[in-house]
């Protein structure tokens, strides 16, 4: 996922336990990040990503939260690699269930590893690397089958190393060293005499291989010496064992360690080839929904570039299982996009739409659009109403404010904000102030802002006082009433048109009462 270094995600479940309850993942999430996931909905995409597999699950929350840092560098070195993946989706697929039983095979292990007891740290070594082992051997082979269908330079250079260090040679050194360490012929310790005479440097030595030759008989050995511990001297033996387990302690340390640093291999390979397992299954779903994808492209951050065309809510499209109305615009050079229009026309669900493309472009994955190409930004946030409920502390409009306090605390240049409604808890005039002067400082800071408002009193002003840099759109209405769900350019109306909403609601509610 990045050229010069590892996506570890460790080991993080969807849910921590914690004494005998579990906390929700949103919960691990900063108030900014919990209200990028709510408003954006961000549980849909990562439930279509990762299913019911909640390893797959948290890496496409971490990959996708920690996007915003990635520079168009990694976004164009993992939308390389996602090309390879689309193309060769059963070999990468079948890479990444080598790397689960990998860790599968280890967790059978492992247990013997966390022992103090020199034995039992040594054969848990052993036991790991033998099966790790296979598992090498397994990629090395599927390397060795695939690599001439891969083009992307983060599969290249893995099958190469696989490739060149997993040869059988190096695998059967391995194997013939494992088979030493089981010391089935007896452990061969040297040690040194101290001032008491007793033990001391204890070293593991290399067993001698018997030669067999005829003439050994003739040929003179050095004198040896050697006792046996009798079976009742238990006091004999506890030292015996302890002088073995001294000696081999350095080994059995250092074999843990590469047993250690071999599954730190398997886990972090899971992880990366998670990433692209996460977007296959979008791709996939998508799909079959009929829905488009594209490759975005992704413009240097403040260059104000800003365009697509079929963008669609991603997450509408899941949760409908059909395919939606996608939209086209180009907001090039623009910092403020004010959208207003007809209740229940779309412009939610635009704006959504727009916060999860920027996400996923910067994270490296494909986007919900026919066409996108937009500027990297720093960072996305969102700032959208909530409803009233007993666990706030204050008013709608107060909460409003402190949220907007908290980010204008964290705000950067080049950020991208997405308001929804916003100070709308308060009167038209009122809100539509607060909304001027609070837009007016972000954009002077070059932040970003895309407003979908029904406060016509904000939007009428900024569309009069409009000196180039802000664009105006509107949820479209036909003139009997039907949505078409089209965001197209225009200027802001000082109605929402609440009313047909209302006889539609009424019409329903006559026709029931008559049908009663």
């Amino acid at each position: 996922m990045y050229r010069d270094r590892d996506f570890d995600i460790g080991e993080f479940p969807r849910t921590v336990p914690y004494r005998d309850r579990h906390i929700p993942w949103q919960q691990l999430l900063s108030a900014h990040e919990r209200d990028l996931a709510q408003d954006l909905e961000l549980p849909t995409l990562l439930q279509a990503m990762g299913g019911d597999d909640e390893f797959l699950f948290e890496v496409a929350r971490q990959a996708i939260l920690s996007g915003l840092s990635n520079g168009t560098e990694t976004i164009l070195y993992r939308q390389e690699t996602l090309r390879d993946c689309l193309t060769n989706s059963a070999a990468v697929r079948q890479l990444y269930s080598i790397t689960v039983t990998a860790i599968e095979r280890s967790k059978q292990r492992l247990w013997n590893m966390s022992s103090h007891y020199t034995s039992s740290l040594l054969h848990g070594a052993i036991g790991l690397l033998e099966a790790l082992s296979e598992v090498l051997r397994q990629l090395r082979i599927v390397s060795e089958s695939q690599v001439d269908r891969f083009k992307s330079e983060a599969f290249k250079n893995l099958f190469a190393m696989l490739i060149a260090e997993l040869n059988d040679d190096y695998l059967g050194v391995i194997q013939n060293h494992l088979k030493e360490l089981q010391f089935r012929k007896g452990v061969l310790l040297g040690a040194q005499l101290g001032e008491w005479n007793e033990s001391m440097n204890l070293t593991l030595r290399n067993t001698p291989a018997r030669k067999r030759n005829i003439l050994r008989f003739l040929v003179k050995t050095p004198r040896t010496y050697t006792f046996q511990i009798a079976q009742e001297d238990v006091a004999g033996s506890r030292i015996l064992s302890n002088m073995e387990h001294r000696g081999m302690s350095r080994v059995a340390i250092a074999l843990a360690q590469s047993a250690d640093h071999v599954l730190s291999f398997f886990r972090i390979l899971r992880a990366e080839l998670g990433f692209y397992i996460c977007c296959l299954n979008l791709h996939d779903r998508l799909t079959v929904l009929g829905e488009p994808l594209c490759f975005p492209t992704p413009e240097p951050s403040s260059s104000r570039r800003f365009s697509f065309s079929g963008l669609y809510d991603v997450c509408l499209a899941l949760q409908m299982k059909r395919k939606v109305v996608g939209n086209a615009c180009n907001l090039d050079g623009k910092s403020l996009v004010a959208i207003t229009g007809a209740n229940q026309g779309g412009k939610s669900s635009f704006l959504r739409g727009i916060g999860l493309a920027q996400l996923m472009m910067q994270s490296g994955m494909l986007v919900g659009a026919e066409d996108f190409r937009a500027e990297i930004c720093p960072a996305l946030f969102t700032h959208y109403k909530r409803e009233e409920d007993a666990s706030m502390k204050s008013g709608k409009f107060d909460e409003e404010l402190d949220r907007m306090s908290e980010i204008a605390d964290e705000i950067v240049p080049n950020s991208t904000l997405l308001l929804n409604e916003s100070f709308a808890a308060t009167n038209e005039r009122e809100g539509s102030e607060i909304a001027q002067q609070i837009v007016s400082a972000l954009v002077e800071k070059r932040i970003k802002i895309f407003y979908v408002t029904h406060l016509y009193g904000f939007a009428r002003q900024a569309f009069e006082q409009n000196s180039g840099d802000a664009m105006f759109l509107r949820a479209e209405r036909q003139p009997d009433g039907v949505r078409t769900f089209k965001i197209l350019e225009g200027e802001p109306l000082e109605t929402s048109y609440g009313a047909d909403l209302y006889r539609e609601i009424f019409l329903v509610l006559v026709q029931k009462v008559q049908r009663a």
